[in-house]
């Protein structure tokens, strides 16, 4: 019966015993056996005994779908009711209750979540489930699942899998959310639809993770790690052993890495190198013309590069050309140099001293031939006529690999040994010749070719060379020391370990002699992820050369006993070095000095930069001065200490003249310090690398001498600073040098001094009536007019003497303390005395005045003096005797004197 309390089940009893009793024969009662049963049974119709069994309540199907009573019917018997009567057999009543479909299906779960991996197809990402509360299995069971969401990659089965229709990407997606409803099989649909949730993760690939592509270095900071956060992944894979390989690449930059570029001579002396070496490939300069014609490339940090492309070639001239080269020297050059053109590749001549005229001798050279480094040495051998090593050939990869190298030659004949990057390499082969017969040619020195001189009808350069040089060098007498070549070609950047005592035991790890490749082994992979974060770079220098360098990891790994193991792909990353802060040098001083002739032809000479300063500043980015100035240029001036490597003092105008002036500097000034200095008649120039203030100490002490100062014009000097072979550069501060001569120090004084024809004695009555009024004559005696000219020449006298005192003890001033001639300067171009009393008579005297005249001149006849200037002095006249009057003849200049010890100032 179905889920209802209307519907009822027909009963049917009969009573077999109306024949015999001959009443009736009707059915008064159905009585149900079962108390819980929820059905009644009552009678329809007695006499046919039909019957209806029907629910007493709610019948559910769900609470439950079948009942099973006993039944028995009862006749009206002879009591009334049915009392007494006679029961009929029990039958069993068997109820089926038919189900409604009134549950809708409802899904087990929430939500769904799956993870699929990209580039599959499954066959069942996952499986969906929906229930139904109905009691039949028509309307209980799911018949069928159904995705509601359109444009999707994925079907669904009746069975609620859940696949995708096509292969899915990481990249295009990495998460889908797709909604599912269920149908039973009465096609009830489920009230709500269900959430999948589906993440698409990228194939698994062995490798390192979550590393930064590039890492900024800012410099000054010392050591930085590239790789802080970096982990392999190894998808699973059993792993015995990790190798890892991290490469700085730095090729692009200069000769290879960032070092310093300072001069070669400053480099040598920097690392110690013995002195005498021959720079062959200067920068250009007037001194150094052979080097102009060459192409250069100093864009790269200042580094001073020579390009050679198979025309060009320099001589060296006679004068800088090696000489005395012995049976030990030193050759030293870098160079970068790549496969030679052609099929049938030519010698590229790097360095060559051949015949200059009639012949064409090598008498020694260095070459390259099919990427094979070769080195003649042929001399003039006074040994016995017998065969020599003579070639020496070195077949290496770094000769042609397009990279600089930095290659030394230490000769010890019969012995040569060559050095690329600091490491040893013997000769794989040695071939003798026979020695050179002297002879009385002039030989020629040659970069970038080989002067063929004779055998040809023009001379002309050959064998040229195609490739970079830098520092190309000789040093006869001495061979390099291991230290010495380690430092010339010595990285200031490279790869670092951060907390060496940090690494776990079973890690080992090997650097390059240049730091710039690092070879990490370990059995622990979680140690090597530990030991590879703590790999930094690090950059010495104090303004590194900004731009990128590039960083190559390379990863190999050994599996347990694998026929086949993961592949660990290569990284590739960059190290970006910011731009440094750039120092500005600036010189000051007193940029005008006067100065006496006599102070320019002593013996000390006269010291042009002696209030010297030379600082250093940068400017520093300022947060608060930024705010105020939107314009830009904020940022504070900050004094920085660091070296300078070259000062040039330069003569303006005409050179000086060589056996007139001369700049010079003594070298005992030098000592301690790592300068040096060359001196010509365009000036000076000091260099090496060392502090401001060693440069300060030593340019002080530089003296202009000059033996005729009133034969030359003033002079102006400019003095230039510069670091890092003149990468950065001071101001040109310019000094000028004015020369006081005895013309213009002493004119007027010189009038009383003069030789007799140019002092006339004259009278003036108005002056002899002033200085005597007692006179009453109009014209003086003999006698007045010699006084009044004693007088005179008396109080002239006491001035000079009171000037040339104080010039004295000025000049000891200057040679006793050399530090403060600067500020005991004594300007004479301001002190000028005129004191000439024989000018205001008039020249029409008697006989008097001209017999005095002729005996001042007889006795200066004998008398051959100078005009007395302030450098002249006093200390050879005889002292007077005690008692005698200090002027003993007025008439007679010469024979005046001065007691310097009775004048008080």
């Amino acid at each position: 019966m179905p889920d209802s309390t209307e519907d009822g089940l027909p009963a049917l009893a009969n009573d077999h015993d109306y024949a015999c009793h001959h009443s009736p024969g009707e059915i008064c009662a159905f009585k149900i056996h079962d108390p819980e049963a929820p059905f009644e049974a009552v009678v329809l119709n007695g006499t046919s005994g039909e019957g209806q069994l029907r629910a007493r309540g709610l019948v559910n199907c769900e609470l439950q779908k079948e009942y099973t009573f006993i039944i028995q019917a009862h006749d009206c018997g002879a009591g009334p009711g049915g009392t007494g009567g006679k029961k009929s057999h029990k039958a069993v009543v068997h109820i089926q209750v038919n189900d409604v479909n009134e549950f809708p299906p409802v899904f087990r779960e929430a939500q769904y979540h799956a993870a699929v991996t990209e580039g599959k197809i499954y066959d069942s990402i996952l499986q969906v489930e929906a229930t139904d509360q109905d009691c039949s299995p028509q309307y209980s069971q799911i018949c069928n699942y159904q995705i509601t969401t359109s444009n999707t990659p994925f079907a669904i089965d009746r069975n609620g899998n859940i696949r995708n229709i096509e292969k899915l990407s990481f990249d295009k997606r990495q998460q889908y959310e797709v909604r599912v409803t269920a149908f039973d099989c009465g096609q009830k649909r489920s009230t709500e639809s269900v959430a999948v949730h589906i993440d698409v993760k990228p194939v698994c690939k062995p490798g390192w993770q979550d590393w930064t592509k590039r890492v900024d270095y800012e410099p000054g900071t010392g050591s930085k790690q590239l790789f802080p956060k970096m982990h392999l992944e190894t998808c699973g894979g059993p792993l015995s052993s990790v190798r890892t390989m991290v490469e700085l690449q730095t090729n692009h930059i200069g000769k290879g890495c960032d070092r310093e570029t300072y001069s070669e001579k400053s480099l040598q002396k920097l690392c110690g190198a013995s002195s005498g070496s021959t720079d062959l490939l200067p920068a250009p300069s007037t001194s150094t013309n052979w080097t102009s014609s060459l192409l250069t490339d100093s864009g790269r940090d200042s580094d001073l590069i020579f390009q050679f492309d198979g025309r060009q070639a320099a001589k060296i001239p006679d004068q800088v050309v090696p000489q005395n080269l012995t049976d030990q020297f030193t050759i030293a050059t870098w160079m970068k140099h790549g496969p030679s053109p052609g099929v049938r590749a030519e010698k590229e001549t790097l360095l060559c001293n051949s015949d200059k005229t009639e012949m064409n001798r090598h008498h020694y050279s260095l070459y390259v031939h099919n990427c094979r480094l070769v080195f003649l040495l042929r001399r003039d051998f006074t040994q016995v006529d017998a065969f020599r090593p003579a070639e020496f050939h070195w077949k290496l990869e770094q000769i042609c690999d397009k990279e600089w190298h930095y290659y030394v030659i230490n000769v010890e004949f019969p012995m040569v040994m060559l050095y690329v990057d600091g490491v040893t390499y013997d000769p794989y082969l040695v071939t003798d010749d026979w020695p050179i017969h002297p002879s009385q040619i002039d030989v020629q020195l040659t970069v970038g070719a080989c002067w063929q001189g004779g055998e040809v009808t023009k001379p002309r350069f050959t064998q040229y060379f195609r490739g970079s040089l830098s520092g190309l060098t000789i040093r006869p007498g001495k061979i390099e020391s291991q230290k010495v070549i380690s430092c010339l070609q010595a990285c200031k950047e490279g790869l670092d370990i951060n907390s060496l005592e940090s690494l776990g035991k079973g890690i080992k790890f090997h650097f390059n002699p240049a730091q710039s490749i690092l070879v990490m082994e370990g059995e622990d992979l979680e140690n090597m992820k530990a030991a590879l974060r703590k790999v930094s770079y690090i950059n010495s220098r104090q303004f590194p050369t900004p731009g990128i360098r590039r960083l190559h990891i390379s990863t190999s790994v050994q599996c347990f006993g694998e026929d086949t193991c993961i592949s660990i792909p290569d990284i590739d990353a960059v190290v970006m070095v910011l731009k440094p802060s750039e120092p500005r040098i600036t010189i000051t001083g007193a940029d005008r000095l006067t100065r006496h002739a006599a102070d320019l032809n002593g013996t000390a000479g006269l010291a042009l930069f002696q209030d010297l300063h030379i600082i250093s500043t940068v400017t520093k980015g300022d947060p608060a001065a930024a705010s105020h100035h939107p314009a830009g240029r904020p940022g504070v001036q900050e004094e920085i200490i660091h070296n300078l490597d070259y000062c040039d003092i330069l003569v303006l105008g005409d050179e000086l003249r060589p056996h007139q002036e001369s700049v010079q500097l003594q070298r005992s000034t030098l000592l301690g310090k790592h300068l040096d200095a060359t001196n010509s008649t365009s000036g000076m120039s000091i260099y090496g690398v060392d502090s401001m203030s060693n440069y300060e100490q030593v340019i002080r002490q530089v003296r202009y001498h000059n033996w005729h100062p009133s034969q030359s014009p003033d002079r102006k000097f400019r003095l230039t600073c510069s670091e890092l072979n003149r990468r950065y550069t001071s101001n040109e501060f310019t000094l000028e040098v004015s020369v006081l001569h005895k013309s213009e120090a002493g004119e007027h004084v010189n009038h009383m001094v003069a030789p007799p024809q140019y002092m006339q004695v004259v009278h003036h009555p108005a002056m002899v009536h002033g200085l005597y009024p007692t006179h009453s004559s109009g014209v003086p005696s003999a006698a007045t007019v010699v006084i009044v000219i004693c007088i005179a020449a008396l109080v002239v006298l006491v001035v000079l003497g009171i000037y040339r005192i104080h010039l004295t003890h000025q000049q000891e001033g200057r040679s006793s303390d050399t530090s403060t001639e600067g500020e005991l300067d004594w300007d004479n171009s301001a002190l000028t005395i005129t004191v000439n009393p024989m000018e205001s008579f008039q020249e029409t005297q008697g006989a008097e005045e001209e017999a005095s005249e002729e005996d001042e001149e007889e006795e200066d006849d004998d008398e051959d003096e100078d005009d007395i200037t302030s450098a002249e002095s006093d200390d050879s006249e005889d002292e007077e005797a005690p008692g005698k009057p200090r002027m003993q003849n007025c008439s007679k200049r010469g024979q005046f004197t001065w007691e310097n010890s009775t004048l008080t100032y």
